[in-house]
C-alpha cells in the first residue's frame, strides 16, 4: 500500500517535501488538485475526532498515510493488533460470563475449565469464522481478487476499525449494563464497513453487508453450543411426562 490522497484515494508518491525541520509543503494531487493529506498538519485529536464520526478521508490517512507497508515493519504490526484483538474479545467473554451471575471466586475446578474452554472456543473459532466468511464475502459479494499482500492490508485494517474495543476497559473501573456489549459490536461493524470501502472503494451498501454477515455467522457460532443446549433441555422435558407416566404405570 503507496500513498494515497484522502480527498479521492489517487496513488501519489510523496505527501509533503521538507525544506527544512519545521518547514515543510504540502503535495497536491494530481487527479483531484486538492491537498493529497492534510491531516498531516492537524492535531491527533483531530484526526481521533474525524475516525469516531467515520469520515473516509480519516481513514485514509491512518491506513495508508501513516501505516504504511513500506516504512513499517508490517508483520509485527499485524501481530501484535491481532493479539490485541483476541485480548479484547476473551474480556469481552468473562464480562458476559459474569453478568450472568458466574463468579469466579466461587467456581470449582471442573466448571473453570469449562469456562476456560467456551472462553478459546468463542474467542479463537468464532473469529476463524468471522473471518472465513468476510473473506469469502469480499472475493465474492465485492469481486475483489485476494493475494497474500492484499489480505494482510485487508485485515490490518479490519483490526485497526475495532478501535472501539478499547472502551471495554472502562468496564474494568466503572459497571455498565451487558447491552453495551452490542453498542461496542455495533461501532465495530461501522467502522469496520468505512475501512473496508476505503481499502476496496467499493460501495458502502455492499461493504455493510459483508461485515454485517461476517458478525452474523460469528454470532451463531458462538451460540451454537447454547442453543444445543437448549434444544437438549427441551427435549428432554418433553420426555418428561411420559416418563412419569411409566413410573405410574409400574407403582
Amino acid at each position: 500500500m503507496g500513498y494515497r490522497c484522502i480527498q479521492c484515494g489517487f496513488p501519489i508518491k510523496t505527501l509533503y517535501l521538507q525544506y527544512s525541520p519545521g518547514n515543510i509543503r504540502l503535495m497536491k494531487c494530481e487527479n483531484c488538485k486538492a491537498v493529497a493529506d492534510e491531516y498531516i498538519e492537524c492535531e491527533i485529536t483531530i484526526i481521533i475526532i474525524d475516525l469516531i464520526l467515520h469520515k473516509p478521508k480519516a481513514y485514509r490517512h491512518l491506513l495508508y498515510n501513516v501505516i504504511n507497508q513500506e516504512t513499517l515493519k508490517f508483520q509485527g504490526l499485524l501481530w501484535k493488533l491481532a493479539a490485541i484483538f483476541l485480548l479484547f474479545d476473551a474480556y469481552r467473554y468473562l464480562i458476559l460470563e459474569s453478568s450472568k451471575g458466574k463468579s469466579s471466586s466461587s467456581m470449582s475446578y471442573s466448571s473453570l475449565v469449562s469456562t476456560c474452554c467456551k472462553m478459546m472456543m468463542d474467542v479463537f473459532f468464532g473469529n476463524f469464522m468471522f473471518l472465513l466468511t468476510f473473506f469469502s464475502m469480499v472475493k465474492m459479494f465485492l469481486h475483489i481478487s485476494l493475494s497474500v499482500s492484499r489480505c494482510n492490508g485487508i485485515l490490518l485494517g479490519l483490526l485497526i476499525s475495532c478501535y472501539f474495543k478499547i472502551f471495554l476497559i472502562a468496564m474494568m473501573v466503572w459497571e455498565f449494563p451487558s447491552s453495551v456489549m452490542f453498542i461496542i459490536e455495533l461501532f465495530c461493524l461501522s467502522s469496520n464497513a468505512v475501512a473496508l470501502k476505503v481499502m476496496t472503494e467499493s460501495s458502502m451498501s455492499r461493504c455493510v453487508w459483508t461485515c454485517f454477515s461476517a458478525y452474523a455467522i460469528k454470532f451463531f457460532f458462538i451460540q451454537a453450543h447454547e442453543l444445543m443446549l437448549l434444544w437438549n433441555f427441551m427435549q428432554g422435558w418433553s420426555q418428561m411426562p411420559f416418563t412419569l407416566s411409566l413410573k405410574s404405570t409400574f407403582i
